[in-house]
């Protein structure tokens, strides 16, 4: 009689019940992959393009001034980077990877296309400024809800998209733990995100420049035609997948904790080690004393009406168990250096300012004239740069000189990240104040559409110092959290920085209320003016200076505050050693 190898019983056991066994050898494997890399190419190109150079679209087609325009970007890019979030939750506890992926690509396709719609049908936008009187007609509320829906479709698909892309591609790798598997994962990795900077690449170049030299019709339209591809190309391969089934969310795991120690909040808590704590099967941890209050969640107040006969918790958000309360420690003791990064998202956020910056100075080189959004890839090749200079320069000259090995530790490349970010809007402010003198010097004043004789290419130094911060602070941060958080805690670990900037354009737009409130008083045009030259922009990002320096000593201060929490093994449990 012949066996089954193990491998094979880890292919049955990953493939079964969702086909045939006559179909196993079809399933999985690197068959799917470009199918999956294609998918997410091209949304990447469909949408990267479109944020880029929408600051435009809003003034001079939606005639939106410069504060109402740079707040709706703002919660936009809040929504691009929540929605992954929310759609791994549904995507891990209730649909699945595959019908996530499918469904968002659906999803960002029909955002694409009601935007795409609002170049066509007259209704859907403003009235063209009139020349004879100068005037221009506002846009109206069914106008503004219109372009917002499409918005709202574009994140709610996109993150759809993004939360299980890069997962689900694992998944159909996923079969071992040795060193060829390890080898093809890594492999597959790497062909992601050279893929995915591939594409973004020519989201800000080619969508871009079709957008500015071709005109909104054809520009939102590629995107339509690319994402149409997206969708056909992954659900072409749907015989081809292996599809896990969800299972429960740890974030639901963590609000759990929350609920039962809230439930639970009239017991007291001894402070002996007498107290009967559940546990996951298999650990004997006891509850650390730090944020003590948590340790509520895990106590057990009567075994029969909490237990079932098999210890597991009748409910999950009356009684959690140890393992979920630690988890959710360690989760808040990161938060303090988690909100610094969050900070330093805020001045890489700003690119609507920086396209009307770039738009007002000489962008040609030569013949050929960079389009204004598109100076945002400066900012991904010097994170590309970064990277490579780091490992390949920095640290061997760095180790050369202190004669040993050295290794910048997470938080210190974190530190290194927030001081780019500052410099870099300290820089800009600076363009800025040449830029606007000599725009006015030209007699420019009430032209905000005039070209300055500058050089935009000047923009280039701040575009790169933030690819720097971008590029130093994220890696660390993912790194930061990887290493202090649980393996369990994984998922969370490699959201964080994304809901990072999605706080972080959120605080953006707040910022911007707040300034333009206080400077448009007394009928003033307030810093952040429609018109570049009779605003304030230096004085506006001299703003973000001060509160990146604000930022740089709350950042030390949590540095040095920082202790990892660290669970012990420390007591015994029923006769068994915890």
């Amino acid at each position: 009689m012949m066996t089954s190898s193990p491998s094979d019983e880890n292919q049955k056991l990953m493939e079964e019940p969702l086909m045939d066994k006559n179909l196993a050898s079809q399933k999985g494997g690197f068959r799917p992959i470009p199918f999956i890399l294609a998918n997410e190419a091209f949304l990447a190109v469909s949408t990267y393009g479109l944020p880029a150079n929408m600051i435009l679209y809003l003034m001079r087609v939606y005639h939106l001034d410069m504060a109402v325009a740079s707040n709706i970007l703002f919660m936009w890019s809040a929504a691009i980077h929540f929605m992954p979030l929310v759609g791994a939750i549904l995507a891990d506890s209730f649909v699945g990877r595959f019908w996530m992926i499918g469904l968002g690509s659906i999803v960002n396709l029909a955002g694409l296309i009601v935007l795409c719609l609002t170049t066509i049908i007259p209704q859907a936008r403003p009235s063209p400024c009139s020349e004879s009187d100068n005037g221009c007609s506002s846009a109206t509320t069914f106008q503004l809800l219109f372009l917002c829906i499409s918005f709202g479709l574009i994140s709610i698909g996109g993150g759809g998209v993004k939360s299980s892309s890069i997962a689900f591609g694992a998944d159909q790798l996923k079969k071992g733990d040795d060193t060829k598997n390890v080898a093809v994962l890594e492999r597959y990795f790497s062909w992601y995100y050279a893929s995915w900077l591939f594409s973004v690449f020519i989201a800000y170049s080619c969508i871009v420049y079709i957008q500015d030299k071709i005109g909104w019709e054809v520009g939102f339209g590629v995107p339509v035609v690319l994402m149409f591809f997206s969708v056909i190309s992954f659900y072409l391969a749907s015989s081809f997948y292996v599809k896990l089934k969800p299972k429960s969310s740890l974030v639901a795991e963590l609000i759990q904790v929350i609920v039962a120690s809230h439930r639970k909040r009239n017991i007291k808590l001894s402070q002996s080690t007498n107290c009967l704590y559940h546990h996951k099967q298999g650990s004997f941890l006891l509850p650390t004393e730090k944020l003590r209050y948590l340790n509520r969640a895990c106590l057990i107040i009567d075994h029969q009406q909490e237990l079932t006969p098999d210890g597991k918790a009748k409910d999950p958000w009356s009684l959690c168990t140890v393992d979920q309360v630690e988890e959710f420690k360690t989760l808040i003791n990161v938060i303090p250096l988690w909100s610094t990064g969050m900070f330093m998202s805020i001045n890489i956020s700003q690119n609507t300012f920086h396209v009307i910056q770039a738009k007002s100075m000489n962008r040609k080189i030569g013949s050929f004239e960079i389009p204004a959004g598109s100076f945002a890839m400066f900012g991904l090749v010097s994170m590309t740069l970064w990277i490579v200079l780091y490992d390949c320069l920095i640290l061997p000259i760095a180790s050369r000189i202190m004669g040993k090995p050295i290794r910048f530790r997470p938080k210190q490349r974190m530190g290194f990240g927030i001081i780019f970010s500052c410099l870099s809007m300290l820089v800009r402010a600076v363009i800025e104040t040449i830029r606007r003198n000599r725009a006015i010097a030209e007699g420019n004043l009430d032209d905000p559409q005039a070209t300055v004789n500058m050089s935009a290419l000047w923009l280039i130094l701040p575009y790169f110092l933030n690819g720097f911060a971008d590029a130093s602070i994220t890696v660390a941060q993912n790194e930061f959290f990887y290493s202090e958080l649980p393996r369990s805690m994984s998922s969370v670990a490699a959201n964080l920085s994304t809901l990072g900037v999605c706080l972080a354009n959120l605080l953006a737009s707040f910022i911007v209320n707040i300034v333009q409130g206080l400077t448009t008083r007394e009928g003033n045009d307030g810093w952040i003016s429609s018109n570049i030259n009779k605003g304030h922009y230096d004085y506006y990002f001299l703003v973000l200076v001060f509160l990146s320096l604000l930022n740089m000593i709350f950042f030390c201060i949590c540095c040095k505050a920082y202790a990892p929490c660290k669970v012990e093994n420390r007591e015994v449990i029923d006769g068994q050693i915890d």
